[in-house]
């Protein structure tokens, strides 16, 4: 219950669970019951809110309480969409009317790290503090500190101007480097980006045709209208800047858009005019969709650039069919452990509104936090989809060794584990693109008719498979974990509870509880760094199974779905067969079952 504001707004400040409105917009509204589920998207993107109320309950029924919805707008028609089924079919609908989630590449499901490093030795000491240690590291994400003057599409020479050389050494190392992009571009004559622009009418003007100009993180800036396709093939062509550079990916920033201000909203006018694909209108109609736009902009710039690859990209603002071109990134959440709270919440709540790959800074914004609190954020982060651990501006405090020896340990362990899950990671990423489905999912997402499991909110399954329960506050060695229904291995322990129900499961500091559904087949990453198969023993008398999605690479290949089968076979144990048009077979990867001797409890 609550009002909520439908307006994409920079707070200027670290948000935590209640603030509103947040960066990204998503007028989608999803009603979960006992007959149904239901999702239904106002389709307009125009300013306004929704305000949601609890109902009574039906007289005499004891069903479900009927919730009223209010939407108001502040102009422009008013369509509204509605899906209706299971959660799975109603997420498959909404793909089918918003598109596709975009396919990220296999290095961008690793593990992250992003931060102002002040220069290129920093970079390097980084990352060579991550290989000395043994720790797994994908990617590093530059701030504005790489940038001449914050100035988009440039690089400061004095402290980058080896940029190609370094991101070479990185990638031999299995390291790639992603930037920072903001929309605003700094009114400076003589700068290669600010002059196309105004030579090619790129920006957005006022209503007396006078150019916008506004305040950004470069200073006085302008920016450009990507309503208009004609700008967003402009835009998309200054990537190719960023790559000669050797950057593997995107992140966009600062895209509501943000203008500073000293009174009012921190945004452009709401009377600045906008293309809007040849309709024309203004800053109301067009500001909840620039971002989306922007990002549009940039996966078909990348796309038209490196056709051979797959675009990586992520922002920090967006709406409906963000997932089309990418994912998203909370931005700036609250340090303490109500921000840790925000953290799931957001990334669960994206996952149900269409955008199935999307993750949080790992300690919150500014990395000034305490080692338990980092350590528990980064367990938490291993089992999301963009897993990104963030230096705030403040020097250190953002890698797992600035905690001393023993966060040093639980981090490792965290982060091999995410290393060895990347297959499962793949997998779920090319299911999300074919169904729509989210890899992070609420507990309810199988079962919609519980109601505990609907009231559960410090919880989440991870695909079919895997039921993660963080610990979300601070002097927690144990915690609750409702369970849906069937039986559940703790990873860790290999004992087994069964549900529905909730139990009691030790969470020490070294690690956060994580359940594995009896039956379930799962990709991973084995000793030798090939393939193998985890099985987890389906309970008497049951059978399990899974798919496994091969990724061939960073290209547009689209690899078979494999369907396994789990079952007791008599003497034989547990048997695992691939089933396929031409019957089943014996699986071309090495299989190990775990669970077979955890004793089950309540």
């Amino acid at each position: 219950a609550g009002t909520y504001r439908l307006w994409n707004n920079d707070p200027g400040r670290a948000f935590g669970r209640g603030d509103d409105p947040l960066y990204l917009t998503m007028p989608v509204h999803l009603v979960v019951a006992d007959t149904a589920t239901h999702l239904a998207f106002h389709d307009t993107s125009w300013d306004g809110s929704v305000r949601l109320r609890e109902g009574e309950e039906g007289a005499g029924s004891g069903h479900d309480r009927a919730g009223v919805s209010e939407l108001r707008m502040d102009g422009g028609p008013l369509r509204c969409w509605v899906m209706v089924g299971a959660p799975a079919r109603v997420l498959l609908t909404w793909a089918s009317l918003t598109g596709a989630p975009a396919l990220p590449p296999a290095w961008a499901l690793g593990h992250h790290h992003a931060g102002d490093f002040g220069g290129e030795q920093e970079v390097r000491r980084v990352v060579a503090g991550y290989r000395e240690r043994g720790l797994p590291l994908d990617a590093v994400h530059l701030g504005a500190d790489h940038l001449e003057d914050r100035q988009v599409f440039t690089v400061d020479q004095e402290r980058f101007g080896k940029l190609p050389v370094l991101a070479e050494e990185l990638r031999r190392d299995g390291v790639r480097l992603v930037p920072i992009v903001d929309p605003a571009v700094r009114v400076s004559p003589g700068d290669a980006v600010h002059d196309s622009g105004v030579g090619g009418d790129a920006f957005v003007r006022g209503a007396s045709g006078r150019i916008v100009e506004g305040v950004a993180r470069a200073g006085r800036s302008v920016f450009p209208d990507f309503t208009h396709a004609r700008v967003r093939r402009w835009w998309g062509g200054f990537y190719a800047e960023g790559i000669a550079q050797g950057f593997s990916g995107f992140w966009h920033h600062m895209n509501e858009p943000t203008s500073l201000t000293a009174l009012g909203e921190p945004t452009l006018p709401r009377s600045a005019r906008h293309a809007l694909e040849g309709r024309g209108g203004d800053h109301r109609e067009a500001h909840n969709v620039y971002a989306l736009c922007m990002a549009q902009a940039g996966y078909e710039g990348l796309r038209e650039l490196l056709p051979e690859e797959r675009p990586f990209l992520f922002s920090r603002s967006g709406w409906a069919g963000l997932q089309r071109y990418g994912g998203a990134w909370s931005g700036d959440v609250a340090p303490g452990w109500p921000g840790l709270r925000a953290s799931l919440s957001l990334v669960v709540g994206l996952g149900l509104c269409g955008v199935p790959y999307s993750g949080s800074g790992m300690g919150g914004s500014d990395g000034d936090v305490c080692p338990e609190l980092y350590l528990r954020w980064l367990q938490l982060g291993a089992y999301l989809p963009l897993f990104r651990t963030h230096a705030g501006p403040r020097a250190g405090r953002g890698e797992p060794w600035e905690f001393g020896p023993e966060v040093l340990e639980h981090a490792r362990v965290a982060l091999v584990e995410r290393r060895r899950l990347l297959p499962y990671f793949v997998t779920l990423a090319h299911l999300a693109r074919r169904t729509g489905a989210p890899y992070v999912r609420p507990l309810w997402w199988g079962a919609p008719e519980d109601r505990a499991l609907r009231d559960c909110e410090d919880a989440f399954l991870l695909g079919d498979s895997l039921l993660v329960a963080p610990v979300l506050d601070a002097g927690v060695d144990r915690r609750a974990v409702r369970l849906p229904r069937g039986r559940w291995y703790d990873t860790a322990t290999g004992l087994s509870f069964e549900g529905p129900g909730r139990v009691l499961v030790e969470a020490p500091p070294g690690r956060i509880p994580v359940l594995a559904r009896a039956g379930a087949v799962m990709p991973v990453r084995g000793t030798d760094g090939g393939l193998e198969l985890e099985v987890w023993a389906p309970a008497r008398g049951t059978a399990g199974g899974g798919m496994v999605v091969r990724d061939a690479g960073d290209g547009w290949e689209e690899p078979e779905i494999e369907r396994y089968v789990a079952r007791w076979d008599g003497d034989r144990g547990v048997v695992v067969e691939r089933e396929g048009e031409d019957g089943v077979r014996e699986p071309s990867c090495p299989v190990r079952v775990r669970g077979l001797g955890g004793s089950a409890q309540m």
